[in-house]
C-alpha cells in the first residue's frame, strides 16, 4: 500500500481574515485527512509541529515515500491584498509523477471549489518543498487566506476538502477511496491457518502480510466484503469473513 509524507504548513505568520493563521488551518485540514487516509489504506508520516522547512524536507528524505504532499494557503501581494482568489497546486517542472499528481488534484478540486476556473496546476523550478524532496511532490495552496470569501469557504469545508484531496490520492495510486469509519479492533478467526493481507481487494492480488489465527488487527474501513486492516504496521485488504470485530 502507498505511503505519503503529509506536510501541513508551519507558517504561523500568514494570518487569515477573521482569526487564525495558515499553520492552524492546514493542520486542521491534515487532521481531517487522517481518517480518510487510513480508511483508504494510505499510510502516512506527518511533519512534526515546530519543524523548519529544512527539517521537514530532511525528514521526508530520510525514508521512502510514494508522494510528498504539502498543504498551504496563499497570500496576495500587498497591492492586491484581499482581491485574489483560487487554488494553485505546484509541482517540480521536471517531475512527470509530480505533474500527474497535481493534475489529478486540480481536476477533483474543481468539483468542490466555488470558482473552478481559478483552480490550476503550476510547474516550478524554485520552490524548495517540491524541488528538494526525493519523493514526487506537490504543494497545494488551498485558498487565499487574505480573501474573505476564500477563508470562509475553507473554514466551512475542511472535511470535504480533506475527502477531495484523499480521493485524488487514491486515483493517483490506483486504489479505492473508502469512506472512514471509527477504527475497530478485530481478531483473525480462521480455522487455524494464516489470513492473507493483500495489496488490493482481490483474491489474486499480491499478499503483503500473513496474520496468524487469533492475531489482533485494526480495521479502518470496509468495501464489498473486504476490510482495510493494519496488522503490525502492514496495511492492506483482508476478507471480512475471517475477522471478528
Amino acid at each position: 500500500m502507498p505511503v505519503i509524507y503529509l506536510s501541513p504548513s508551519m507558517n504561523s505568520f500568514n494570518k487569515c481574515l477573521g482569526g487564525g493563521d495558515e499553520q492552524l488551518y492546514m493542520n486542521k485540514l491534515a487532521d481531517e485527512m487522517e481518517p480518510y487516509l487510513k480508511s483508504s489504506g494510505i499510510r502516512y508520516t506527518r511533519s512534526k509541529m515546530g519543524n523548519t522547512l529544512g527539517q521537514t524536507i530532511k525528514e521526508s528524505n530520510s525514508n521512502y515515500y510514494d508522494l510528498h504532499l504539502a498543504l498551504h494557503t496563499n497570500v496576495s501581494p500587498e497591492n492586491l491584498a484581499g482581491k485574489l482568489r483560487g487554488m494553485n497546486t505546484y509541482y517540480y517542472s521536471n517531475s512527470k509523477l509530480g505533474k500527474r499528481a497535481a493534475d489529478i488534484i486540480v481536476e477533483n478540486y474543481k468539483t468542490i471549489y466555488p470558482t473552478p476556473a481559478l483552480v490550476k496546476a503550476t510547474p516550478t523550478l524554485t520552490m524548495p518543498e517540491v524541488r528538494r524532496t526525493n519523493a514526487p511532490a506537490v504543494l497545494v495552496e488551498t485558498v487565499y487566506c487574505d480573501n474573505e470569501e476564500d477563508v470562509n469557504w475553507l473554514k466551512s469545508n475542511l472535511k470535504s476538502i480533506a475527502a477531495n484531496l484523499t480521493k485524488s490520492l487514491t486515483q493517483y495510486f490506483g486504489i479505492l477511496f473508502i469512506n472512514p469509519q471509527p477504527p475497530k479492533r478485530g481478531t483473525v478467526t480462521t480455522q487455524g491457518g494464516n489470513l492473507n493481507i493483500r495489496a488490493k481487494p482481490d483474491i489474486d492480488s499480491e499478499i503483503i502480510a500473513k496474520a496468524p489465527n487469533n492475531s489482533p488487527v485494526t480495521v479502518f474501513g470496509e468495501w464489498q466484503g473486504w476490510y482495510v486492516v493494519d496488522y503490525k504496521g502492514n496495511v492492506g485488504y483482508a476478507s471480512s469473513s475471517y475477522i471478528t470485530l
